[in-house]
């Protein structure tokens, strides 16, 4: 098995690695940086999107697990201390009875950003966001190429079902099952007067829809990208839809995704 690790850098996360790096050794596994077949993160949700972003253009061929070391990780299927019973079920040495290790596929975020100067293509695991960034944003929101809402607030987020959960869910946004093929539309503090009308609340949007976002003043912007942020002053629009790839996790043990939002926000 080729697998490749990426830590969050704490002397925790660095530790385990080494432990892993370790473990891996002794069931023959093959450390690969290029093209692995699994990408182990140690760390929390910031390091699982860390390594997300670093293997985007292999996708389709590589699965991931995290090893959690933080306060809250909902991509994490493992605790610090169960890291030789991961390594042991990855090298199909689990004992009587396991399980084989199941697949699981959760949709993504294409987002496609045009400027005066050119255009930007992205894919996101856990939301897009869009910001005044001297001021309040001002832009006009269309679904499947109809005119919906003229903007002023904050801003806009966009989410992925699994990073309905993330900044999404702050905003007031529902939480979405990560199997459903869906975005949704998250306000940031939007302002409401007879010039400015907004829904007020989340829109769920399938993955057949799509949705454009297009500044309507000469304004600074900051976007930010799961967690890369970018600054602009000519973005003329944004372009949000489901993207076709897909992210895949490699599940060794059952973990609902209902118990992680119980153990997460309620235990």
């Amino acid at each position: 098995m080729r697998y490749y690790v990426l830590d969050r850098g704490d002397s925790l996360s660095v530790e385990l690695a080494e432990q892993f790096h370790k473990l891996a050794g002794e069931h023959g596994f093959e450390l690969d940086a290029k093209s692995p077949e699994i990408v182990v993160s140690i760390g929390g949700d910031g390091t699982m999107l860390h390594a997300f972003h670093t293997f985007i253009d292999r996708i389709p061929s590589i699965a991931f697990v995290g090893v959690h070391t933080g306060h809250l990780g909902f991509y994490a299927d493992w605790k610090a201390d169960e890291l030789p019973e991961l390594v042991s079920l990855m090298g199909g040495k689990g004992g009587p009875g396991t399980m084989k290790p199941r697949i699981v596929n959760y949709p993504l975020l294409e987002v496609e950003i045009t400027k005066k100067s050119g255009t930007l293509s992205y894919i996101c695991l856990n939301e897009f966001t869009l910001k005044g960034t001297d001021g309040t944003l001002v832009a006009q929101v269309d679904i499947n190429d109809q005119m919906f809402e003229m903007f002023r607030g904050d801003g806009i987020c966009i989410s992925t079902p699994s990073g309905s959960t993330a900044y999404n869910k702050s905003l007031g946004g529902a939480m979405l099952h990560p199997t459903i093929e869906a975005l949704q539309i998250s306000e940031i503090a939007s302002i409401n007067n007879r010039v400015f009308r907004t829904m007020g609340s989340a829109l769920v949007l399938p993955k057949h829809h799509h949705c454009d976002i297009y500044s309507r003043k000469e304004q600074n912007l900051t976007i930010t990208l799961d967690h890369i942020s970018l600054h602009l002053n000519d973005l003329l629009s944004v372009k949000c839809r489901v993207a076709r790839q897909k992210i895949s996790f490699v599940r060794y043990r059952p973990f609902p995704f209902w118990e992680r939002v119980r153990n997460a926000f309620l235990d």
